[in-house]
């Protein structure tokens, strides 16, 4: 154990309790050192089998317990900031999902924590970078071969949205990714959004504005709309695609088994998240496990983290009010250049 990574997971919901279980039988180089979770029967279950793991229910414990070198944030966002700042006191690298902290003055309080430091401890985690498709597709774009980005056309869907899921969310949960994704792919700013509401779907609860259309633009010109629609009912859904001055590119066709049989057609739908980025999360994770190991940050930064808080902010503003808003982004630090 002595040459593996020690790494506290704070959060044993959903997304920590996959993050344990690739940690403890998927990636190579770490170990799941120790568990966090205010539902302490939650962390046992989630932590259940791996040796070596101790267990708590307050994220300071988990920080100090013995073994602990790197941290894994898997908890609400809500919890973030503070999780974050307690990491950074230690000098603990941290892989942090997004959102990074869901309001832009906390997301800057943890950019202006880390920048003092003078050094990258955090990793946010967005995970499309790491797929395979979003990858070959930035590589394209990067090589030139189809011209200047003029517009990314994205879809995202899910089956249907959790209990309490708001309009909101639509935005700062869900495109939030589509807001990485985009500054990532094209590599410019997203200065301005705007969100139109078409009328709601019958299978969207009562009063969720579901689908949404929201439009960013960028500061080299770029268009980029994204159809957000969370309870369509048949699956989980991410396309992207970038039209170009000499071609188009298009990523997330669902290019899995066809099958024939009785006069149709068809290929298998992803239901989840975890299920159509099952590799992209795992190739994320190794990648920080390498890299902390080597003593580097590598990956989106908390200037990323920040700046999606930022938009998302700006797009929530921008649905409840139906006009264009602006984005306003603070003076990025040296730290992020």
């Amino acid at each position: 154990m002595g040459d593996l990574l020690g790494v506290a997971v704070l959060g044993a919901g959903h997304m920590g309790a996959d993050h344990i279980r690739r940690l403890d039988r998927v990636v190579s180089g770490a170990r799941v050192a120790a568990v966090a979770d205010p539902d302490a029967a939650r962390a046992k279950e989630a932590a259940a089998g791996i040796e070596g793991v101790s267990v708590h229910r307050e994220v300071e414990s988990a920080l100090d317990a013995p073994g602990v070198e790197a941290v894994l944030i898997a908890s609400p966002g809500p919890a973030h900031e503070e999780a974050l700042l307690a990491a950074f006191a230690r000098g603990l690298p941290v892989l942090c999902e997004k959102p990074m902290v869901p309001d832009s003055a906390g997301a800057l309080r943890v950019l202006e924590a880390e920048a003092r430091l003078g050094r990258r401890l955090a990793q946010i985690g967005f995970m499309r970078r790491y797929d395979t498709e979003y990858r070959r597709l930035k590589a394209l774009l990067d090589d030139g071969r189809l011209g200047r980005p003029l517009m990314l056309h994205c879809t995202h869907r899910n089956v249907s949205s959790p209990p309490g899921f708001t309009s909101a969310m639509l935005i700062d949960s869900s495109v939030s990714h589509e807001i990485d994704a985009a500054r990532w792919l094209l590599g410019q700013e997203l200065t301005a959004v705007t969100v139109l509401r078409p009328r709601s779907s019958s299978g969207a609860p009562e009063g969720l504005l579901d689908p949404q259309f929201v439009l960013f633009e960028t500061d080299g010109g770029a268009l980029v709309d994204v159809e957000v629609f969370v309870n369509c009912g048949f699956g989980y859904q991410v396309r992207c695609e970038a039209v170009c001055e000499a071609g188009s590119a298009r990523i997330g066709d669902d290019h899995g088994l066809l099958v024939t049989a009785r006069g149709s057609a068809g290929t298998d739908v992803p239901q989840d998240y975890l299920v159509r980025f099952v590799d992209a999360y795992d190739r994320e994770v190794q990648a920080w496990v390498d890299a902390t190991r080597r003593g580097r940050v590598t990956g989106p930064s908390a200037w990323d983290g920040y700046t999606a808080s930022v938009v998302a902010e700006a797009g929530v503003r921008a649905l409840e009010n139906g006009t264009r808003v602006a984005v306003d982004l603070a003076p990025r630090p040296e730290l992020y250049r």
